[in-house]
């Protein structure tokens, strides 16, 4: 196990917006060769979410249609052409293994917060 980050305060956690979306789509982007396209509805909005995921999963696109937690506050990132704007909250990439989705356990309206 890795150590543990240096503590926050409560003010600085609740600067993270998190929020349970469901993943519309999942396209492939050509130019990237970990890099995916996720479409993901938020209830009263959607995004568009780059995910490096394509050497991670044989299929990205088995993820379609699943809630999973996503930082919805982060600046906006362009890549390979196309602006992201938030990141998938995911389990285990820091820790070196294959990441898994941080998913609710049972559906909740799209658009609510975590925390």
């Amino acid at each position: 196990m890795r150590d543990i980050k240096p503590e926050i305060s409560m003010s600085d956690l609740d600067k993270t917006d998190i929020r349970v979306g469901t993943i519309k789509s999942v396209e492939d982007i050509v130019q990237s060769d970990k890099m995916v396209k996720m479409t993901v509805d938020f209830g009263n909005f959607e995004r568009i979410i780059l995910v490096g995921m394509k050497k991670e999963r044989e299929n990205p696109k088995e993820v379609e249609g699943k809630q999973a937690l996503f930082v919805v506050n982060l600046a906006p990132k362009k890549m390979f052409g196309i602006l992201s704007h938030g990141m998938l909250f995911d389990i285990g990439y820091q820790d070196g293994i294959i990441p898994v989705l941080a998913m609710p356990e049972k559906a909740v309206p799209n658009g609510t917060r975590a925390g």
